[in-house]
């Protein structure tokens, strides 16, 4: 892990970390409750949670690790064809927010090292009630990604609404965003900086969202659809979620990887 790329992008990973958890912890009359734990092969990470008067439940984690990927795994990675080594940091984030009128949150970024290297991630939004802001959402989640590159938002939009889609159900998850992967341009910094604007603008939107909200009254009838909405939420998480499967299949920590999951939810 000495290669001054990865560690350029471990380091942001780290920041945006503590960013995240000081903005919030700034709103919020609860702490992060912050447990390390170390990779069964090499490297580790950083878990912290929340249960708050804001959010019911969220987690910042972020993770450093490298080891070797099982042959059935390796077949879907790039790279990997001659040698299953990897190396991986990344940043991962999921809010669940107590007031049904604000959406749940989640956003990762990552950054992998097989014989090939890349960027992957992503945010999105779901919310249970009326969203006024998906306009406002996406107009300013498309004008970040136009500052580099024109064809990011549209691309990673529709990328966003396949992957978030709940097929058997025939419904998306949330409103969506963007999602990408495989992100090589082979300019690394122009890359990097665009990672770091997806973060940044995580940042400042979700705190934007639950700033706005966090005292708006609901209802038990809102609370109802809330959990409903968060049953899709877990539906996703663990059939389909492609982070929860790379944290399983490469030894990661269980309660990091499952952090993601709502706090409550219901079915019919």
């Amino acid at each position: 892990m000495e290669n001054s790329n990865f560690i350029k992008a471990q380091e942001w990973f780290e920041k945006l970390r503590s960013d995240l958890i000081n903005e919030i912890e700034k709103i919020e009359t609860k702490k992060f409750h912050i447990t390390e734990w170390k990779h069964n092969s090499q490297g580790g990470g950083k878990m912290s949670k929340i249960k708050g008067t804001i959010i019911e439940k969220g987690g910042v984690n972020i993770s450093t690790v490298a080891g070797q990927f099982n042959k059935n795994f390796s077949k879907n990675i790039p790279g990997t064809e001659k040698n299953n080594s990897y190396e991986a940091s990344g940043i991962s984030v999921v809010l669940h927010p107590l007031s049904p009128h604000i959406p749940s949150m989640h956003f990762n970024t990552r950054f992998l090292k097989t014989e090939k290297e890349w960027f992957g991630g992503g945010m999105d939004i779901t919310p249970c009630l009326t969203f006024n802001e998906q306009n406002d959402y996406h107009e300013k989640l498309k004008k970040m990604c136009d500052q580099h590159d024109k064809s990011y938002y549209p691309k990673f939009k529709k990328w966003c609404d396949e992957y978030f889609y709940l097929s058997y159900r025939q419904e998306p998850r949330g409103i969506g965003g963007i999602f990408f992967d495989n992100l090589n341009s082979n300019n690394w910094n122009k890359d990097f900086h665009f990672i770091k604007d997806v973060g940044l603008f995580f940042k400042q939107y979700s705190i934007f969202l639950l700033k706005k909200y966090k005292d708006e009254m609901w209802n038990n009838t809102e609370k109802e659809i809330q959990l409903k909405k968060r049953s899709r939420y877990a539906e996703f998480n663990l059939l389909h979620d492609r982070g929860t499967r790379f944290g399983l299949e490469t030894g990661g920590n269980i309660d990091a990887i499952l952090m993601s999951m709502p706090p409550q939810a219901k079915w019919d």
